[in-house]
Formats: C-alpha cells, structure tokens, sequence
C-alpha cells in the first residue's frame, strides 16, 4: 500500500511514528472526449489569452486573487518554506471526544496509519486507550500542501485518521431554501411511516451494496468491444516547421500592423488638436 505521508503522532508524552495510507479509492469509470470526426482524444492547452500563444510549464506561477484582475504573486520558494514549517511539527492530538459528537457532514476523506520503525508500541498503546475510552483523537495534519483538521479513531484494530472540514467550510444550514417549517401530520400517517421503517430496518452490511450504474457501464463497454464496436484515432499530423514559422510571422505581422495604426492614428490626432489651439491663438 503507497504510503502518502510519515511523521509523528503525539498525545501528552507519547510519540508515535507513523506512515499514512489512502484508505479508500476512487472507481469511477472515466470516459474521454473525442473529436467525432476523426476520433482523436480532444487536448486542452495552456494558453495565454494576452500573449496568444501556448505557456509552458515553468512560466506559470502561482497567484491569489484578492479582487477582480487584482493578484498576490507567490513564488514557490515561498510556498515551500511555509508548508515546511508546518509539516515538520508533530500530528498532535489536541482533544480527546466522542465519535458521536462529530456531524458525519464534517467527515472528508478516510486514511490508514500504520506504525513506522519503533513505533508498535505506542501504537498498540493508542489504539487500546481509544477502545476502551470509547473516544477518537482530535488533531491538525498538513496534507498535499493544505491544513487539515482530523480525527483518529480504531477502525477493525487499525487506527485510522478521517479528514474533516472545519466550522467555516460547512455552508449555513438556514441558506437551503425552501426548507418547511414543523408541518402537522395526522397520527396515522406517522404510524405508518414508522412501521415501513421498521420493517426495513436491518444490521448495516456494506458488501450488499453494489455501483450497478458502474457494473451496467462496464458491461456495455465490454460489449461492444467484442463486437469489435470500436473507434481507433487518426494518427496526429507532423507539424510542418515551415508552415508553423509563416503563420507566426504572419500574426506578428499583423499585430504590428494594429500597432502602428493606433500609433498613426494618435499622432494624427495630437496633430490636430495641436492645429486647432494654433488657429484659436491666431483668431484671437
């Protein structure tokens, strides 16, 4: 399993080294966008809408925009020097709370932790202290550059850490519109929802929950690829260097040519106004 991230977790006194793993995975089937002429993958390019042209990788940097066309330039020196300064502390568990007081509407992403060199013990330690507390640990973690808030709870003997948002990145609930206010229902109704309830109601078991839209998906992917219902792209022309370094002296040239029109066009007008006082002066 690819470890993400090692460091160290700490709760009082005890440190204990760890390495962290993805613990779920994303199994969306992605499809690609074809030009249905030719069938050629569609390619997106970094362009510059001032320079017209193409901008390679290492002449983007990064910005942020505090308003509009308004930016704070961030060199990456910078942005190394700050995220190594937080991801050199310790995970440190701040608080010690019960799973049940965390909304599952905070809950992000889900993550292994597994003990690195000399640290089975005070793993060992952690995880046991959690069981039998019946509480999950509450800590900070930097994670691809961004500070998040966590939780590290035990998992099937495993001590996992889950990713949460914090207050401020949950929206308003009072901003969903629509929402009805304390309705009066009639006794039977509710009675009757109730007992459907109970019905369906079970022990949770995730394995019997399948993607049928994925497995549908799959399925016909698979058929019509035995069926040989399949597209192969038209190979990419070579560029012609020639035809390339012609249309570029073209654009320049007509960029040029606006240029010196606007310059013309200037002067012209400076040269009239110019005429115009000389001509008031003279009448006067």
């Amino acid at each position: 399993m690819h470890t993400m991230w090692k460091g160290t977790i700490s709760f009082g006194l005890v440190n204990i080294p760890v390495k962290l793993h993805s613990a779920t995975e994303n199994k969306d089937i992605s499809l690609r966008q074809l030009h249905e002429e030719c069938k050629s993958p569609i390619e997106y390019e970094r362009t510059c809408p001032v320079c017209e042209r193409e901008v390679e990788k290492e002449e983007i940097v990064k910005a942020y925009e505090y308003a509009k066309n308004k930016f704070v330039v961030l060199d990456d020196e910078e942005l190394e020097e700050l995220k190594k300064e937080q991801t050199d502390k310790a995970v440190e568990i701040m608080d010690f709370v019960k799973l049940s007081d965390i909304d599952p509407i905070y809950f992000e992403k889900s993550y292994y932790l597994s003990p690195d060199e000399g640290g089975t013990k005070a793993y060992s330690l952690l995880r046991q202290t959690l069981l039998d507390t019946e509480k999950i640990g509450v800590a900070k973690i930097i994670i691809r550059s961004k500070e998040q808030l966590a939780m590290v709870r035990v998992y099937e003997n495993t001590l996992v850490m889950e990713t949460i948002h914090y207050p401020d990145e949950v929206r308003d609930v009072k901003e969903v519109p629509n929402v009805p206010e304390e309705t009066e229902l009639g006794k039977k109704e509710l009675e009757t929802a109730k007992t459907l309830v109970e019905q369906l109601t079970s022990e949770f078991d995730p394995e019997q929950y399948k993607d049928d839209y994925r497995q549908a998906l799959l399925d016909l992917i698979e058929a019509k690829k035995n069926n040989e219902d399949i597209s192969t792209a038209e190979p990419k022309p070579t560029p012609d260097n020639v035809t390339d370094l012609m249309e570029a002296l073209e654009k320049s040239l007509d960029k040029n040519q606006k240029k010196t029109k606007k310059k013309t066009t200037k002067k012209k007008s400076a040269k009239t106004g110019n005429e115009q006082k000389s001509t008031s002066k003279k009448t006067s």
